[in-house]
């Protein structure tokens, strides 16, 4: 590939990860859009402010636990980074993902945006974005099986959730995890793809994915559990083992953020027609919190940063001017 390609095709995949913020961006709308401001007003203020400060501490909780998928990917590739760079990349890697859909795609360009800047080669965020793909998927093959031994049995009957689709989907993700975990000890080959070399990740490495992957998804939860608990009583096991299911589900089905697919199976699997005015309400304040909130501020952190560069690159030229208006006047 010429030169000046693979310089187009750069620029093209940096400035990608712009639009895929905007796409997150109008996701969200679309999704808080089906509510009025009253319904949304309502549904906050309806929650007690202790109960709206814990969701929020949740959220804040769910998002390091995700920065820290940059931090093992770091760690995986060899490769060394101050800690404000990576909680940076991936915090706002993870808010553009988490509404826009299509994680590696929509969260790597963002990531190649940043790491490329931080002098990373391309071929080192490849591996970075597969190996966070990898820790949610073994993170999400774990808490399928915790989440199946919890959910009620009333949500594997007739209905969108059928028991036996439910127990392919455990066995599958049990046979999955083994998989995994037997490869990190026994199989030592790397794996190279298009030139690109990926090594297994040690055992250690394995059940740092799982528990980072598993803390994500457990503040996730508790962001929904603080604002659903004023208003019905369930236990936090039955809760957790509702939410892994409904989540879980709802990303695999590549809907931006889960919209509607995770509602639809939260209020399918908690019984109750009494319940579900309360739902709605939780679940708007849920949206809120662990998506428009974060997006908002990873946007004014982009845009701050993308500010910065480009007064930094101002001074930069200037200085150059400078030099060389001083040098020509010394000739």
């Amino acid at each position: 590939m010429a030169f000046k390609t693979k310089k187009i095709l750069k620029k093209a995949v940096s400035w990608a990860g712009l639009f895929f913020f905007a796409v997150a961006a109008y996701m969200l709308y679309v999704q808080l859009s089906r509510y009025s401001l009253a319904d949304i007003k309502e549904a906050l203020l309806s929650i007690p402010g202790r109960n709206l400060w814990l969701a929020c501490a949740a959220s804040l909780g769910g998002y390091v636990a995700l920065s820290s998928y940059d931090y093992l990917a770091l760690r995986y590739i060899g490769r060394k980074l101050s800690p404000l760079k990576w909680i940076f990349a991936g915090f706002i890697g993870f808010s553009v993902s988490n509404n826009a859909g299509h994680a590696i795609v929509s969260g790597g360009t963002i990531r190649y945006r940043l790491y490329t800047r931080w002098r990373f080669r391309g071929a080192e965020i490849v591996r970075m974005v597969t190996f966070s793909g990898f820790t949610y998927l073994v993170a999400c093959f774990f808490l399928i099986i915790v989440g199946y031994f919890l959910t009620p049995n009333h949500a594997f009957g007739e209905g969108s959730v059928s028991k036996l689709t439910t127990e392919i989907i455990t066995a599958v993700s049990a046979l999955g995890l083994l998989v995994y975990f037997g490869a990190s000890l026994f199989y030592r080959k790397p794996i190279i793809i298009k030139e690109i070399e990926f090594d297994i990740p040690s055992f250690k490495m394995a059940l740092a994915q799982v528990f980072i992957g598993g803390a994500d998804i457990l503040m996730a939860s508790l962001v929904l559990y603080f604002s659903l608990t004023p208003f019905m009583e369930i236990s936090f096991d039955v809760f957790i083992g509702v939410f892994i299911i409904a989540q879980v589900l709802g990303v695999f089905s590549q809907v931006p953020g889960g919209l509607g697919v995770f509602e639809g199976l939260f209020m399918y699997i908690i019984p109750g027609e009494h319940n579900q005015a309360a739902l709605f309400g939780a679940l708007i304040a849920y949206r809120i919190i662990y998506y428009l909130l974060p997006l908002l501020l990873s946007g004014i952190a982009l845009i701050s940063y993308e500010a910065y560069l480009k007064y930094v690159k101002k001074q930069q030229l200037e200085r150059i001017r400078i030099f060389n208006a001083r040098k020509m006047h010394e000739l």
